[in-house]
């Protein structure tokens, strides 16, 4: 168990740090970029896109590592078990679309507690960001129509 919680604070850090350093970059660069602010807005969506996806594979990376370790869990429902069955269901967990098909045993169940929380707050995160840029780049285009 306790190599489970590491795991899990280790994961949820990365992400974090990840997530925070991808808007970072486009809070900074975005402004700057002379290409129409629609434009701007289609590159926030897509990078968010981007970066979830790698999120989630961190997620499936942990979880795929963690089938090694005696005792910790798997995936029931699936076999057999590969990193793409991890991959789908960690983008099941992280999105909160919750359990179909393939649900997790023993200790790692606490692992996707935790990434549901993390996709959660990761996905808040994303849309505030978006409506922010959003707000930002219209109200521009609104100045820029009405002097």
């Amino acid at each position: 168990m306790l190599i489970v919680l590491v795991v899990c604070v280790v994961v949820v850090f990365l992400t974090t740090v990840f997530h925070y350093e991808v808007l970072g970059t486009l809070n900074e660069r975005l402004p700057s970029m002379r290409i129409p602010n629609r434009s701007k807005l289609l590159i926030v969506m897509f990078v968010m896109l981007i970066a979830h996806l790698l999120e989630m594979a961190l997620w499936a990376l942990a979880m795929y590592g963690l089938v090694e370790v005696p005792g910790v869990g798997t995936l029931r429902g699936v076999s057999p078990v590969t990193f793409e069955s991890w991959m789908y269901f960690s983008a099941e967990t992280y999105t909160s679309l919750g359990f179909g098909d393939v649900t997790p045993s023993g200790h790692m169940r606490l692992l996707i507690g935790l990434e549901a929380l993390n996709g959660l707050l990761l996905i808040a995160w994303s849309a505030s960001f978006t409506y922010l840029s959003m707000e930002r780049f219209w109200s521009i285009r609104r100045g820029a129509q009405h002097p």
